[in-house]
């Protein structure tokens, strides 16, 4: 499977997010966007994660960097997260799994002797010029919120 890499014009999307609006990339033109694409609402893994992208919230925005974060949840299920963690960071619902498609993430998963498909937690810093900056496949948890962070510093 192939997917967007260093580089490339990150490809656009149109989601919703938890409260119901709709956020397309192309909506933060000439701000960096942290693009991450996760498992499922409300797990130990996902919910650390995303409580690390809000801790570090006002570190982001003083780099001009947006965070989203993307997965198959609903819209329903996003509000709930946020409201339960009061997270301060955009959760696009991808139910169609469009998006995670596009970006490589919906891949095949082996838990237990059991094949599946599910979202590979992966994360894209894209530039404010729009050009893929750095990819992280196969995240792991610790640590990753301050090497995307890093990683930002270093644009």
């Amino acid at each position: 499977m192939t997917h967007p890499a260093v580089g490339d014009i990150a490809p656009d999307i149109a989601l919703p997010r938890d409260g119901g609006d709709i956020v397309k990339l192309s909506d933060f033109a000439g701000k960096n966007v942290v693009l991450y694409f996760y498992p499922k609402d409300d797990t130990p893994g996902c919910t650390k994660e995303a409580i690390g992208f809000t801790e570090n919230q006002d570190a982001f925005a003083a780099l001009d960097t947006v965070v989203l974060g993307v997965s198959k949840d609903s819209v329903k299920k996003h509000d709930k997260f946020v409201a339960k963690h009061e997270l301060k960071i955009a959760l696009l619902s991808d139910e169609e799994g469009d998006v995670c498609e596009r970006y490589g993430t919906w891949v095949e998963k082996k838990m237990y002797g059991k094949t599946y498909m599910g979202i590979e937690r992966a994360t894209y810093l894209i530039g404010a010029d729009g050009k893929i900056a750095q990819v992280w496949r196969k995240v792991r948890v610790p640590g990753h919120v301050d090497a995307v962070l890093d990683a930002v510093r270093a644009l």
